[in-house]
């Protein structure tokens, strides 16, 4: 998955970043998940899709790459292996590439690709909230938006865009990267582990989880957004008024 900005914009809240969901398509999520909750950690094919997916999703906005590294979680929780830190270590990595990806992107074909990112006032109110916040908050951002849905393109792309530097953005990009990937396995395997006998039920467990720490967090950016609005608008006492005599 804040006092200060980057919890939301005050036109365009974080969860308006409708193009770029974490979640991927529905359909695509439930499909994958399907086949994910059969892999094992000894399986080729769980490291492709720990290190593809996360790579991906940046940019192909369909993959649930979240989805996917939870499912993971889940279908590994009865295992000590030490391999599966290779899987994290490899979301990780993803994460990071995808990440730097989009920034490459952005950068690269900026202009085309704002078009379609940013497209419309919504978009213009995303990339407004992206630029302000990176100016204000530089690369607490970058870490805090991995865990927001549709939050990763926005900034990375904007950084891209805007150029913003290569030295802060690779650091920020790759601690938010270890963050994510330890952050969605681990719960994976906490519903894995709460429903050993029920792989689905262990899965949905795990994902209602996520939704609700990210109901907290769009719960606790509004509740700060009302108060900040308040104070900006609290009317001033006149001289010599609220004063102790």
């Amino acid at each position: 998955m804040r006092a200060p900005e980057w919890a939301g914009c005050q036109r365009a809240s974080c969860t308006d970043l409708d193009h770029a969901s974490n979640d991927g398509d529905p359909a695509v999520s439930s499909s994958l998940s399907a086949a994910l909750l059969h892999l094992t950690v000894s399986s080729p094919l769980s490291y492709l899709v720990a290190f593809g997916l996360p790579a991906l999703d940046a940019v192909i906005f369909v993959l649930p790459a979240e989805t996917a590294v939870i499912a993971l979680g889940v279908a590994t929780s009865g295992s000590t292996d030490p391999r599966i830190g290779v899987l994290v270590a490899l979301a990780a990595a993803g994460a990071f590439l995808g990440d730097n990806g989009a920034y490459l992107l952005g950068r690269r074909s900026g202009p085309a690709v704002g078009k379609r990112v940013f497209a419309g006032d919504r978009g213009a109110r995303r990339r407004d909230w992206a630029e302000r916040s990176l100016t204000r908050f530089g690369t607490a951002i970058i870490v805090v938006c991995r865990f927001i849905p549709g939050g990763r393109t926005a900034v990375t792309l904007t950084c891209g865009m805007i150029g913003y530097p290569l030295r802060r953005f690779v650091p920020a990009t790759a601690g938010a990267g270890l963050l994510w990937a330890s952050y969605a396995f681990f719960v994976g395997r906490i519903g894995g582990a709460a429903l050993s006998d029920n792989a689905w039920a262990g899965l949905l467990l795990a994902l209602g989880l996520v939704s609700l720490i990210t109901l907290l967090v769009e719960a606790g950016r509004r509740l700060w957004h009302l108060r900040r609005r308040a104070a900006t608008h609290r009317p001033l006492l006149p001289a010599g008024r609220g004063e102790l005599s």
